[in-house]
């Protein structure tokens, strides 16, 4: 629930259920945590799955802390960092993100997962995260494939061909 409620800071979203805590309803749509950022996290290839609970601790010590220092009362029945006011979680979160901050470095991965969640997808199958509506993808306009499962491009981003096709590439688009 602590890290839906940071990973919710970063990319913010609309409450999955009117009784959804770790959600705080800051923007319309879906953010970060519908979006997977806590399911990225959890991968082994994250590097972070082991030190999560550690995180979440830790986090909730520094809202704990926050929250002491100015004057916020908390619902004992949530995790601190959970039971911050949003604008509270937003500068919470910019304290732990500044470049002084000794901890720094680990709660910028942590957000940069959340965002990565959000506009990527990085933790399921592109097709699968196109066919179930991933958040992110859809709010970028994220294009399916073609018919035949690749995906082209016909209009160049820069609005030119940027380079010729080298003469040996195939049909596929592979150099031969």
């Amino acid at each position: 629930m602590t890290l839906e409620a940071f990973a919710d800071t970063i990319v913010p979203g609309e409450k999955r259920s009117p009784g959804d805590e770790a959600v705080a309803g800051a923007a319309s749509g879906g953010g970060a945590v519908a979006a997977g950022a806590v399911e990225l996290l959890e991968t082994p290839a994250a590097g972070l799955a082991p030190a999560l609970g550690d995180l979440a601790r830790l986090l909730n010590e520094h809202a704990r802390a926050y929250a002491d220092q100015h004057g916020i009362d908390l619902a004992a029945s949530l995790p601190p960092f959970v039971a911050l006011p949003f604008p509270h979680r937003t500068a919470l979160v910019g304290i732990l993100t500044a470049p002084a901050h000794p901890e720094r470095e680990v709660w910028v991965s942590v957000a940069l997962f959340s965002n990565m969640a959000f506009d990527t997808a990085a933790h399921m199958h592109t097709l699968d995260a196109l066919a179930t509506g991933h958040p992110g993808l859809t709010a970028m306009g994220f294009s399916g494939p073609q018919d035949d499962g690749l995906w082209r491009f016909p209009v160049y981003s820069y609005g030119r061909e940027l380079a010729r096709l080298h003469p040996a590439t195939t049909s596929t688009g592979s150099p031969a």
